[in-house]
């Protein structure tokens, strides 16, 4: 599988999105050889490394691929042959893994490894995480063997999403994106843009919102911001951050309001503790409840798991 474009972003660091991590790095083969206790350096070969590793929602399969190419070099280093062997740890086993021998010349070409790997958190309930490793082996006449491990980590696989009746694996760190669309559900739209904007978290990956999924923080959370909200025909009182979130009243804070949300008793309020309420149409606090819940279930949200609140036209 072709690596996504993305992967250039991730400058040595780990980037993904809920299904897909990858890092590129540099990696530098020498070889030596001591003559009367001098060391010589006979070569050097300038490599670049994609590791990257994709999983599925519906899956319990995770693929753990290396690409690796020589840009440049000189002297006995070019000469060398790459290999590699994958291996796991945690709540997976290994399905199937290849990267035969190859020469390390042409430069600019790859050489590619693959592996695929089952977890094995398949009961009802189960949850686990699968760390998934390349070796790969520099093997060049009678130089010593050169090995480089690459590691990806990022992976966690459940039977544990309602609503979904298979296994299925994701990156938890990874804070997926609920839109709401101002086409659809144009009150609630304006009430998030004004809680964001009044310093309220989940707009981007550095301020997420937390999913909750104990009903008694849930309830509390729906308490304290809407059990004394009027009552106005065909209306409802909408809280943000969601009540299905960690970052809701029963975390501290206080309630804060905006002009157009018939709570003219709320008061303004900026920062990003508490949480703001307003009375929207019962119908789009309706669709918004769906959207949630399929969100959740799309994504594989877990407790405590990131994600961020985005509008869209």
């Amino acid at each position: 599988m072709a690596e996504p474009q993305w992967c250039e972003d991730s400058q040595g660091g780990v980037v993904g999105t809920r299904t897909q991590v990858c890092q590129v790095e540099g990696l530098t083969y020498t070889t030596t050889r001591t003559v009367n206790g001098v060391k010589t350096v006979t070569g050097q070969a300038n490599m670049i490394v994609i590791n990257y590793s994709y999983g599925d929602t519906g899956q319990g399969t995770i693929a753990h691929q290396i690409d690796v190419s020589a840009y440049n070099g000189w002297g006995d280093a070019l000469n060398a042959s790459i290999s590699g062997q994958a291996t796991m740890s945690g709540a997976c086993t290994r399905e199937s893994a290849s990267f035969p021998a190859k020469p390390l010349k042409p430069l600019n070409s790859w050489r590619l490894g693959e592996s695929f790997f089952n977890t094995t958190a398949t009961a009802a309930g189960a949850e686990g995480t699968c760390a998934t490793d390349w070796y790969l082996t520099f093997t060049n006449g009678t130089y010593p063997a050169v090995v480089e491990k690459y590691e990806i980590n990022e992976f966690r696989c459940d039977n544990n999403t309602g609503g979904r009746p298979t296994v299925g694996c994701v990156v938890p760190w990874y804070a997926s994106a609920l839109t709401y669309s101002k086409a659809v559900t144009p009150n609630l739209v304006r009430h998030v843009q004004l809680a964001q904007a009044s310093g309220l978290p989940g707009a981007t990956f550095d301020a997420p919102l937390r999913r909750a999924t104990n009903p008694l923080v849930i309830d509390s959370n729906r308490r304290l911001a809407c059990d004394d909200a009027p009552s106005i025909q065909d209306m409802s009182c909408d809280e943000y951050p969601i009540a299905t979130s960690k970052n809701g009243l029963s975390a501290g804070g206080t309630r804060r309001s905006f002009d157009g949300c018939s709570l003219p008793n709320i008061p303004s309020g900026t920062g990003a503790k508490g949480a703001s309420i307003c009375m929207i149409p019962a119908l789009e606090n309706s669709s918004q409840g769906g959207s949630n819940s399929q969100f959740f279930r799309a994504e594989r949200m877990l407790a405590n798991d990131p994600f961020r609140v985005l509008t869209s036209n």
